[in-house]
């Protein structure tokens, strides 16, 4: 609340001083100009999707654990105090792999903020430059944004100059677009011509890339792994754990049926005395 009033009155400020030094404001819906732009919701909408597959598999890690500790407690009476020991260590390491992948994700420098920084920022930056320049074509001394939390009470659409920057980004896209084309052209036609050293460089760029890429796969499947084989021994302690219990209850059986057929023998042996 208290942001809202100080923008509004730096707003009323700014609109005296314009009035007063016949100064010139403009604004723009930054909202509006990308939502226009075909590349910002191609990128927002490869980022949702990249998004929405992070937290199903973190969503995914959590329930599995979730089942963990619920099998724990239903299991926790007939358990050794060792296995609830390494039941709960195995809960606890699978928390802190949850922990470290969300902060791959989605940490400060995670895989979110990588990815948006390649697909998003690089449009905005083209939005902020097209503004720029018109603003100094146009001798405009402030532009707001009506779609931040700026409070706009009155706009006239004349001061609206989100068209033009949109028009600027569409013929900036349509250079680029050339440009690349040209270049494109530039790469196929020097591609044979490319030194080995310019080659080997490559190489043993794709080559780090790969690494990396295999060395965080590898990082994962060793955590798997060693998940699996907790398990696995969990699974063969609770199979020792059950059939000395059988065996328990089949000792005890065979002694009760001993001791009533020995009961049962002596008082044949004194019925027939």
């Amino acid at each position: 609340m208290k942001k809202n009033i100080l923008t509004l009155v730096l707003l009323l400020i700014v609109s005296s001083l314009a009035a007063q030094k016949n100064q010139r404001i403009a604004f723009i819906d930054m909202d509006y100009i990308l939502q226009n732009i075909p590349q910002y919701i191609e990128a927002q909408n490869a980022l949702n999707d990249k998004v929405a597959k992070w937290r199903a598999n973190l969503d995914k890690e959590a329930r599995a654990i979730e089942v963990l500790k619920t099998d724990l407690a239903n299991e926790k009476a007939i358990l050794t105090p060792e296995l609830i020991e390494e039941r709960e260590e195995d809960i606890s390491v699978k928390q802190e792999a949850l922990r470290r992948l969300e902060s791959l994700y989605f940490g400060t420098d995670g895989d979110m903020y990588i990815l948006r920084k390649k697909l998003i920022q690089p449009i905005q930056d083209q939005v902020y430059n097209a503004v720029q320049t018109i603003a100094s074509r146009k001798k405009y001394d402030f532009v707001f944004d009506k779609s931040s939390e700026l409070i706009m009470l009155y706009s006239n659409k004349k001061h609206d100059i989100s068209p033009l920057v949109l028009k600027l980004i569409n013929i900036d896209q349509k250079k680029q677009d050339k440009l690349d084309k040209i270049e494109e052209r530039k790469k196929l036609l020097s591609n044979n011509e490319l030194s080995e050293e310019a080659k080997q460089r490559q190489a043993k760029k794709e080559a780090l890339q790969q690494k990396k890429l295999s060395d965080r796969e590898a990082k994962l499947k060793d955590i798997e792994e060693k998940r699996q084989a907790r398990l696995k021994a969990r699974e063969e302690k609770r199979r020792l754990l059950q059939e000395k219990k059988d065996a328990l209850k089949k000792a005890k059986e065979d002694a009760k049926k001993k001791e009533e057929e020995d009961k049962k023998e002596g008082n044949e042996q004194k019925t027939g005395k």
